[in-house]
């Protein structure tokens, strides 16, 4: 709770003295999402490992502090305007971590934030090929740690859709990126759940599927 409250501390600290074109300093804002991260995903957090009556102990005096942190990183993120882009694909990697963490609600608040780095560089360069290589890159790693399940491919594709459908110049291109994530996710899901399998036979063809 004490560095919730000191990473709060920074945040408003960056906004108010680091974040004007004269005052902005890149490399704080970087430190600021790697920490949150980093606190977020740690594991003394991560309730859902703990006995129910541990986990509602916690709750009952502290609340779920990666819902609050979730939401202090989806507000820094839009904070930034036009320099976002200074962050794609940089920050890709972390955000994919942080939305991996099998919390509903967060997984709600910070998805949309990867439509929104596809918007930026897209508005930019046309394409938002930079943000699609990194997070296709990042997925295989982090899947294969143990990251990612159902509930997550099934709220990427719809959340996804649903922002790209909003935007004409977003849509045809955004519809083939968010189906290419969603079969890479599911071969990658399912690789992982047959590498110990003594089924020869279905191992090697979630292997064949997910090449």
């Amino acid at each position: 709770r004490e560095f919730l409250r000191a990473i709060n501390h920074f945040a408003t600290t960056l906004t108010e003295m680091f974040l004007s074109n004269s005052d902005f300093e890149l490399q704080l804002w970087n430190n600021y999402f790697h920490l949150a991260v980093a606190f977020l995903t740690q594991d003394s957090l991560q309730l859902e490992n703990f006995s129910p009556a541990k986990r509602n102990s916690i709750l009952a005096k502290y609340g779920d502090m990666r819902a609050t942190i979730g939401a202090s990183i989806r507000d820094m993120w839009y904070s930034l305007g036009q320099r976002k882009i200074e962050f794609i694909p940089g920050m890709v990697g972390p955000i994919l971590e942080m939305t991996l963490v099998p919390e509903l609600e967060l997984r709600k608040s910070t998805i949309p934030i990867f439509f929104d780095m596809m918007l930026c560089e897209h508005r930019l360069s046309g394409t938002f090929s930079r943000f699609e290589d990194e997070i296709l890159r990042r997925l295989d790693s982090e899947v294969e740690g143990g990251r990612g399940d159902e509930q997550y491919m099934q709220l990427f594709k719809s959340i996804l859709l649903s922002c790209c459908q909003s935007h004409p110049e977003l849509a045809k291109p955004g519809e083939d990126f968010v189906r290419l994530v969603s079969e890479l996710l599911e071969r990658l899901l399912d690789y992982r759940a047959v590498m110990n399998d003594e089924n020869k036979t279905y191992s090697m063809s979630c292997t064949v599927n997910l090449l």
